[in-house]
């Protein structure tokens, strides 16, 4: 897609996202209005895999706007709430079993042996410095690795983390931090029932957050 930046043409060309390019093109849109409105506050993303959006993300990282990546790097957690659905169930049963596909027919990034190492590895290629202050990559479950990071306002955040618990987790811990304008964007909204439904109640308890649809919606702050 040659609207899409040259970053993300590459992370798309180097198999690194699973992405879309309407996706990708959402989330770069997203960003540049963002920084055209001024909208403070440092840039996140719930769910790494292979690191292809995450470049992308933190390639807008700057003087007081940092950029953390948070993953577990190995396997995706089980879903594990009542309210998540059947697809859900039978997409991490297939994961379980070793017979999920990665990109091109690359080993599907949950099963490889140090994927944390690999996207810093990713991020150094493209000239990104994941060991830096402006950029961090933070391992662990979000309930863990989330509290011990000073993030005191939030721009924009990708929550790319599929089940309902780990999107209700990620929905309640930015909801306070999101400075004005800025935009939380999910990425299984249309693909996971309970990733759907942890947003849809947020939203009921949120009059502060519009919900501005698409194919990755937004949750913008007013």
């Amino acid at each position: 897609d040659r609207r899409l930046s040259r970053d993300a043409r590459r992370v798309k060309k180097d198999r690194l996202s699973y992405l879309t390019p309407e996706k990708m093109r959402r989330i770069e849109q997203t960003l540049a209005q963002i920084r055209e409105r001024g909208v403070p506050g440092d840039l996140i993303e719930f769910g790494i895999a292979l690191g292809g959006s995450a470049i992308v993300i933190a390639r807008h990282a700057g003087p007081g706007c940092r950029f953390f990546g948070l993953d577990v790097f190995e396997m995706i957690p089980p879903p594990t709430s009542e309210k998540d659905d059947e697809k859900s169930r039978s997409r991490f049963e297939i994961i379980r079993s070793g017979m999920s596909r990665g990109i091109g027919g690359d080993t599907y990034y949950g099963y490889r042996d140090n994927l944390y190492e690999e996207v810093k590895s990713s991020f150094r290629r493209y000239g990104l410095d994941p060991d830096g202050e402006q950029i961090r990559l933070v391992p662990g479950l979000f309930e863990d690795s989330w509290p011990t990071l000073d993030i005191r306002k939030v721009a924009f955040a990708h929550v790319d983390c599929d089940w309902y618990d780990p999107v209700r987790f990620c929905l309640a811990s930015l909801a306070d931090i999101m400075a004005p304008g800025g935009a939380i964007m999910i990425d299984d909204y249309h693909d996971y029932g309970g990733c759907r439904i942890a947003v849809d109640e947020f939203l009921g308890k949120r009059s502060d957050f519009a919900f501005e649809a698409g194919p990755n919606p937004v949750l913008r702050k007013l």
